[in-house]
């Protein structure tokens, strides 16, 4: 059978007809999700019930929320009187647009499916059609990991600009001293009240050195033991449960560590003998910390070793090496590189936590090598910053993006020295 007769296969005429029906209607589908919205708030201000709201304001839209919710099946009950002369003009423009946007998707699949149909003959080479579409959906999904990148670094260097032109990033970057004051005057922000060094600080000393304190040890002894002494009952036990802990939520986590090993913290700080310990204390948000990604490290570790040939190992005791010494110089220096990589995995995810620290730690931004005291990080900060009601104007609003990009480069940076970690180690295995 020739290349033509191929490209001519019947289940390729059909893949063809299958994907002129799919594409448009899956395109026309997440174009009216985004567009559906915007035509139903209009249907429903142009509606005499929305005669009486406020022309603008937060009470306006809390309106709108509710009448939505409730026409959605979301709410019950509006919360505002007013809102509820909102909620059948909702329901009335969802089911409209929701018809047209049926009957659009529909008739586009349909054309579609009669053009391509119409195209189909016996020499049709329909293979390189389907193909090539195949590929370009491919490339299309790759890139959604990419383009979501580039447009978190382009948000973000954009505020980050804008709250360096009201504040010096000389004051931010080395200053001592972490205070905003989001009703301060935005025109005449005090320089001083945004040095960020306590937050970087506190970042490391909680998520890199704490954590991984507790993390890297015990999680590479975990997957040493599974690997290399655990017999396979056991390891089918173990992994598991080990494996557990990371769909654990951060706020059990959370409450773990203010409610059990803080207290306990605080309690072996006054029989040494110190007055007044604090029960927020870095040191309770690094220990739990460090227990939440064990399995990060292990993973990637228990995996990096299993995956060392077999040869390796069986040279190293046929020389005379005992499994410890086999272990130690030769299955750890050539699983390094994964090892390398779920540490740097487990940093990055350390660095990022945000529930543990607020319920363990405060969100006091503290200066101090002391585990015992009271600090916090530059997620807490982040979220404590946009989630108040100040005005995406103001200094301290923006201070929140700024941090987002020191930690974004941090993440950046730790991610290239693991590849370069990687790449050295793999080239002297391999």
């Amino acid at each position: 059978m020739g290349a033509s007769s191929l490209a001519a296969l019947p289940s390729y005429h059909a893949w063809y007809v299958a994907l002129w029906i799919v594409v448009p209607m899956i395109v026309f589908i997440a174009a009216w999700s985004v567009i559906a919205p915007q035509l139903i708030s209009q249907h429903v201000l142009a509606s005499p019930a929305a005669a009486g709201l406020p022309e603008f304001g937060f009470k306006r839209e809390s309106m709108l929320a509710e009448a939505r919710a409730v026409a959605t099946g979301a709410a019950r009950a509006v919360f505002n009187a007013d809102a509820a002369a909102l909620v059948e003009p909702y329901r009335e423009a969802i089911g409209r647009y929701q018809t047209i946007g049926i009957v659009v998707a529909l008739t586009l699949g349909f054309i579609g499916g009669v053009w391509s149909f119409l195209r189909i003959k016996p020499d049709f080479t329909a293979r390189t059609r389907v193909e090539r579409t195949v590929m370009v959906i491919l490339l299309l999904a790759s890139l959604v990991a990419i383009l979501t990148t580039l447009g978190i670094f382009v948000s973000l260097v954009f505020e980050t600009i804008r709250f360096f032109g009201m504040v010096n990033p000389l004051d931010f970057l080395f200053g001592l001293h972490w205070g905003p004051d989001p009703m301060a005057n935005p025109d005449n922000p005090d320089p001083s009240r945004y040095g960020a060094i306590p937050l970087f600080w506190g970042t490391i000393f909680i998520g890199a050195i704490i954590a991984m304190i507790v993390a890297i040890p015990l999680g590479l002894m975990s997957a040493i033991y599974l690997t290399q002494y655990a017999n396979p009952r056991m390891r089918a036990w173990v992994k598991p449960a080990l494996e557990i802990l990371a769909g654990v939520p951060t706020v059990v986590y959370g409450y773990f560590a203010a409610l059990t090993v803080a207290p306990f913290i605080r309690d072996l700080a006054v029989a040494a003998g110190m007055s007044n310990p604090s029960s927020e204390s870095a040191l309770a948000a690094g220990l739990v910390m460090g227990v939440m990604i064990i399995p990060f490290v292990s993973s990637m570790a228990d995996d990096s070793i299993a995956a060392v040939p077999q040869a390796m190992r069986d040279g190293s005791l046929a020389m005379g090496a005992t499994t410890s010494e086999t272990i130690r110089r030769v299955l750890v220096p050539a699983a390094l590189p994964g090892i390398v990589a779920g540490v740097m995995l487990a940093i990055s995810r350390a660095i990022g936590e945000t529930m543990i620290v607020v319920m363990a730690a405060s969100t006091a931004a503290n200066l101090s090598a002391n585990p015992l005291e009271a600090m916090t990080t530059v997620t807490v900060q982040i979220v404590a910053m946009l989630t108040g009601e100040g005005s995406f104007d103001h200094p301290a609003t923006l201070s929140a993006f700024a941090l987002g990009f020191v930690l974004f480069l941090v993440t950046l940076g730790l991610n290239f020295i693991a590849l370069r970690v990687v790449k050295r180690f793999r080239e002297a295995y391999e």
